[in-house]
C-alpha cells in the first residue's frame, strides 16, 4: 500500500511591523531660556552691577560745581560726538578715536609680533640649557624693570624716525616676560616626553613643533599675554612724545586743551581695547593648547 506523505503546510512569515524612528529631541523653549537667564546672572549682571555703582558714586562725588573733575552726565554732554560716532573724519588730525586706536594697534602689531617671534625662539633656546639660563637670567631681571619711556630717547637716537622708534620701544617692553615665561616652560618639559622624542629620533625643528610648543603653550602664552599688555602701555606712552594721530597723542593733546571729558572716554577706549586684547590673545592660547593655557 502506497503512503502518501504529507508535506507541512507553509505558512507564510509574518510581517514585521514598520520600524518607527524615534525624532529628534528638540531642546524645550523653556530650557533655553533657563540657560539664557543663568548666563546672564553669573556673567553679564555682576560686572553692569558694578559699573552702574561706580557711576552713581562718581556722579554723586563730582557733580558739584566747584569739583575739578567732570561727571558722567558732563562726559557724555561734552564729548558726546566721541562716544557715538568713533569713525568720524573731518580732517587729517582731527578724527574720531576708533580711527586713532587702529594706529595704535598697527604700531602694537608690528613691536608685539617682533617680539612674540623673537622672544618665544630665544626662550626655546634658553630653556634648553639651564648653564645658559643661568648666565642670561640676571641681565633679563635688569632690562624688564626699565619704564617703556626710558627707552625712548636711545629708539629715536638710533632710527631718527618716530613710527619706527615707537615700535622698537613696543618689543623691547614685551620681549623679557615672553622670553622668561617660554624658557620656563621649556625646562617644565617632562623627561618621558624627550625620551619620547629620542626614540623616534626627532630633529630640532620637529622637536619644537611637535613636543616642545604642545607642552610649554600654557607658559608661552603667560608670558604673551603680559607681553600684549605691556605693549598696549608701551604704545600710549610713547605717542605721547613722539606725536602722531595715535591714542597716546590725543590725551596729551586733549590736555593740552584743558579738554578732561575728551581724556576720560579715550581712557575708556584705551581699557577696553587692552581687555579686548588680552582676551583675544588667552583664546588663542586655549586653542592652541586645547584648554590647558589659561
Amino acid at each position: 500500500m502506497n503512503v502518501t506523505t504529507l508535506k507541512p503546510r507553509q505558512v507564510p512569515a509574518p510581517q514585521t511591523a514598520a520600524q518607527v524612528l524615534p525624532l529628534p529631541v528638540v531642546a524645550r523653549p523653556r530650557l533655553r531660556l533657563a540657560a539664557l537667564g543663568r548666563f546672564v546672572a553669573e556673567r553679564v549682571a555682576p560686572p553692569v552691577v558694578v559699573l552702574i555703582v561706580v557711576l552713581l558714586i562718581w556722579q554723586l562725588s563730582f557733580s558739584g560745581g566747584t569739583s575739578g573733575l567732570p561727571a558722567p552726565t558732563d562726559v557724555w554732554d561734552q564729548s558726546r560726538d566721541l562716544i557715538v560716532d568713533p569713525f568720524f573724519v573731518y580732517g587729517s588730525q582731527d578724527i574720531g578715536l576708533g580711527w586713532r586706536v587702529l594706529t595704535s594697534l598697527e604700531r602694537v602689531a608690528y613691536g608685539f609680533g617682533l617680539a612674540a617671534i623673537v622672544g618665544v625662539l630665544v626662550g626655546a633656546v634658553l630653556g634648553q640649557s639651564a648653564l645658559m639660563m643661568r648666565g642670561f637670567d640676571p641681565i633679563f631681571q635688569v632690562l624688564r624693570t626699565v619704564p617703556p619711556l626710558a627707552w625712548l630717547p636711545i629708539s629715536l637716537a638710533a632710527f631718527m624716525d618716530s613710527r619706527p622708534s615707537a615700535i622698537f620701544v613696543i618689543f623691547i617692553t614685551a620681549i623679557w616676560p615672553i622670553i622668561i615665561n617660554t624658557a620656563a616652560g621649556v625646562r617644565a618639559i617632562p623627561q618621558d616626553y624627550r625620551n619620547v622624542a629620542a626614540v623616534l629620533r626627532l630633529n630640532q625643528i620637529e622637536f619644537f613643533w611637535k613636543i616642545m610648543v604642545p607642552s610649554a603653550a600654557p607658559y608661552i602664552f603667560s608670558g604673551l599675554r603680559i607681553g600684549v599688555g605691556l605693549s598696549w602701555l608701551a604704545i600710549v606712552a610713547a605717542e605721547m612724545l613722539t606725536g602722531g594721530v595715535g591714542i597716546g597723542f590725543f590725551i596729551w593733546d586733549a590736555w593740552n586743551s584743558s579738554r578732561l571729558t575728551d581724556i576720560i572716554v579715550a581712557l575708556v577706549y584705551i581699557g577696553l581695547t587692552g581687555f579686548i586684547l588680552d582676551r583675544l590673545v588667552g583664546w588663542i592660547g586655549r586653542v592652541v593648547s586645547r584648554g590647558t593655557a589659561e
